[in-house]
């Protein structure tokens, strides 16, 4: 039985990961013939390099616009609702807003249009990928679940996870309203090969270029990207509707995270340890030294701030409903720097 699924965002580093996993998923073996295929339908604003040589229909549209949504889930039995945009600067905002609210709003609006028009055959189930940091962020080291309400107060400040919080708001309510069934992934950090656009490795990368002068006072929790990605194509036929899935690995202090780094990459972590005031004072005068300059400055203020947060959370509800799994940590940090080493930067 072969079944198309929509994945919107599948040239991103999830959405590619999740494409690649559904591919791996849908193929049956000679022995296992009459096995479920997936036929992966992606809805892409621009040539994506990462899909070339897969077996997936690509169709050049985007959520917030045009005709081609329409076309897109037509057919579908299932969509992975993963576009999005990450960004710390403020000035991304409403952009931000407008891909994730917006375009949230217009999937679910043109899955009730196609049920209303097709019936029983329409597509009803949506996978949302949100992120953890809609619920698992605090300025003490408490470990949060699903249950915790969402960290609106805390993240006021950051354009990115406020407008997840109004994603995921907006996925719940006007899902149940429409008759469909909404499910959200939230991944903690996502790190591992294949983050073309350094849109999670890329501290990482500041990492391995010297550019973190001190060693942050908070804590960090990060997640391969393979593994996200595995559970939320489970998510699809297990996730129960209305519900969110934090996907997580280690709950590690800064400090943790940059020494295990520095074994694996074999770079000297900074050894400054330096918070509050003074660092975000740092961090302003050096954005704005750099953007006298006209260049981005290796280290900004909301970064700092984040990093003197701890985002640790519990994925004990992933693992036993949706048989979720993450691997090694140590594994992952590794792949990691060798894909940013050989795929993105030959001098690090």
């Amino acid at each position: 039985m072969t079944r198309t699924v929509l994945v919107t965002g599948g040239t991103g580093f999830l959405g590619e990961a999740v494409v690649r996993r559904l591919l791996e998923v849908g193929a049956p073996s000679p022995a296992e013939r009459g096995g479920q295929e997936f036929q992966v339908r992606v809805l892409a604003r621009a040539h994506a390099p990462g899909l070339d040589g897969l077996d997936v229909d690509v169709i050049r549209g985007d959520v917030t616009s045009g005709p081609e949504l329409a076309a897109a889930l037509a057919g579908c039995s299932g969509v992975f609702h993963l576009a999005g945009l990450v960004s710390r600067d403020p000035d991304d905002g409403q952009r931000m807003m407008r891909i994730h609210v917006d375009g949230t709003r217009r999937v679910l609006e043109a899955m009730a249009s196609l049920r209303q028009a097709q019936g029983e055959r329409a597509v009803v189930r949506v996978v949302v990928a949100s992120t953890s940091g809609t619920v698992a962020v605090s300025k003490d080291d408490a470990v949060h679940s699903e249950d915790d309400g969402y960290a609106t107060e805390v993240v006021a400040g950051w354009p990115y996870y406020a407008s997840k919080i109004y994603q995921e708001k907006l996925a719940f309510d006007l899902g149940a309203r429409l008759g469909l069934e909404v499910v959200c992934v939230n991944p903690a950090l996502l790190l591992g090969p294949g983050d073309r656009r350094l849109s999670s490795t890329g501290d990482v990368r500041r990492f391995l270029r010297r550019q973190i002068p001190a060693v942050p006072p908070g804590g960090i929790n990060f997640v391969d990207v393979r593994d996200a990605a595995a559970a939320t194509v489970t998510a699809l036929d297990r996730g129960q509707p209305g519900q969110r899935y934090l996907l997580g690995g280690p709950n590690w202090t800064m400090k943790e995270f940059f020494g295990r780094l520095e074994r694996v990459a074999r770079v000297d972590a900074p050894r400054l340890r330096i918070g509050g005031r003074p660092a975000r004072w740092g961090a302003i005068a050096l954005e704005k030294l750099y953007q006298a300059a006209g260049k981005d400055p290796p280290v900004d203020r909301i970064s700092v701030e984040m990093a003197e947060h701890f985002w640790y959370c519990d994925s004990s509800r992933a693992r036993r409903e949706l048989g979720f799994e993450s691997r090694d940590p140590g594994l992952t940090l590794l792949d990691t720097v060798r894909y940013l080493r050989a795929g993105v930067d030959a001098d690090l």
